[in-house]
């Protein structure tokens, strides 16, 4: 086989299994994030079950646990493929290097051999004296100096072949030992999994019963939630229509300048300012699109680069309700709307802004329940459901920065809504922040 084509496949082979060494961490990290998620998930619930009035929401709670398990056999079992991977790549490599050695150890053997026939001084001298000439006895000493050199690196390959042959049974003991761990580590996960739809089954069967007080509360949620998002979506559209008046008040005021500067009469700040307003009021200003300036573009393109990058609300949680219209986790028949995604995370948790914007308001739904909401650019962010707010309408806020606290309600939830919105179009956040 040609040098250059040994040296392609050995580098195909080598990126290969380079590739998979990274995916295999990049899997163990998520593995022990979503192992993680779990703990944190079961400890959430122990303490909802002590503090619940009724199932339905330790029914949520639980059933993000299975939605969890369910990740972590997946990643496990997309680990033992990764695995049985590299053992196939390693063991064409024994294969490989077990063929080699033997034609080596043939090759030198019979070498050893020839050696031991001419291994005298007599038999090696009678070949160099019987030469016909000056120049054949020298390349005659030439060739026996090389079959000797040659020897010695042939002893020398096969001490290094039968270190690498070495090496490669030991690392695919090592990933035989790694993959039966990880099929016991995945029945054990099949077999807790079973046992938690199991819970869950008896918990959904149990509040059956109070189908009618539980289907009157879901409604009045439902009733709540449009109402509030009928205020957001106000508030946004006068957000709209004020931006748009300071940029239209911007131009407006370039142009009556221009316009000064080009009549006989040179008019005062207050003139050319009190034009402007005239030439604002007299145009139509959109509430429903924001007209983007070259800041406010720059801002809005910058924050569209970063979808499915931004950070959580919270700094840690699970969601417990997704976006969009869905069925009810206990009655499946039954669809609910969410304009956004709801989180559930730790109590006395803070919300902290996903990206840097301006907060354009702080909304007060009821005196338990207050909302923030940031522009950046012609996008809009609001985070809901907090029992206190650190920042005031107008404030520059940064990414990460903490904007108030997330309230815990009556049932020992800890719950914070997150909206995003283009304009007035609300976008599904679960494809915009990070690894959700």
């Amino acid at each position: 086989m040609p040098k250059f084509l040994l040296s392609l496949i050995f580098i195909s082979v080598t990126s290969l299994m380079c590739g998979q060494a990274t995916q295999q961490e990049k899997l163990e990290e998520r593995k022990a994030q979503i192992q993680k998620e779990i703990r944190e998930n079961e400890k959430l619930l122990q303490t909802v079950k002590k503090k619940e009035k009724t199932a339905v929401n330790v029914i949520v709670i639980q059933s993000n646990k299975i939605m969890l398990k369910e990740k972590l056999i997946t990643t496990t079992e997309k680990q033992k493929k990764l695995l049985g991977n590299d053992m196939y790549i390693n063991q064409v490599k024994i294969n490989k290097l077990k063929k080699e050695l033997e034609i080596l150890k043939a090759d030198y053997a019979e070498m050893i051999i020839k050696s031991y026939k001419s291994r005298s001084e007599e038999s090696r001298a009678m070949f160099l004296l019987s030469s016909e000439n000056f120049l054949q006895a020298y390349k005659r000493a030439q060739y026996m100096k090389q079959y000797t050199n040659y020897r010695k690196m042939q002893g020398e390959e096969i001490k290094t072949k039968t270190g690498e042959l070495v090496v490669y049974n030991g690392k695919l003991n090592v990933q035989k030992t790694a993959k039966q761990k990880l099929i016991v580590e995945n029945e054990k996960e099949r077999l807790s999994l079973e046992k938690e739809r199991q819970v869950q089954e008896k918990l959904v069967k149990s509040i059956k019963k109070d189908k009618s007080k539980i289907l009157a509360e879901i409604k009045k949620k439902q009733q709540e939630s449009r109402s509030i998002d009928r205020q957001i979506d106000r508030l946004i559209r006068q957000a709209i229509a004020e931006a748009n008046r300071k940029a239209a008040m911007e131009r407006a005021m370039e142009k009556a300048k221009a316009e000064s500067l080009a009549g006989s009469k040179t008019e005062t700040k207050t003139e050319i300012k009190t034009r402007a307003k005239e030439i604002v009021s007299s145009s139509s200003v959109s509430s429903s699109k924001i007209e983007l300036t070259a800041e406010t573009k720059l801002i809005a393109d910058n924050f569209r680069a970063n979808r499915g990058k931004l950070p959580w609300p919270v700094e840690k949680g699970f969601v417990s309700l997704g976006y969009g219209d869905q069925a009810h986790p206990v009655y499946k028949t039954l669809v609910i709307h969410n304009s956004g995604v709801e989180i559930t995370t730790d109590q006395g948790s803070s919300a902290r802004a996903v990206f840097g914007g301006e907060v354009t308001s702080v909304i007060v739904l009821s005196p338990i329940n207050k909302a923030v909401m940031i522009q950046h650019g012609d996008f809009f962010t609001v985070y809901q459901n907090l029992s206190s707010v650190f920042v005031s309408k107008g404030d520059k806020v940064s990414t990460k920065q903490s904007l108030g606290k997330v309230r815990t309600n009556s049932e020992g939830r800890t719950i914070i809504k997150f909206l995003i919105l283009q304009n007035t179009t609300y976008n599904n956040p679960q494809s915009w922040l990070f690894n959700m």
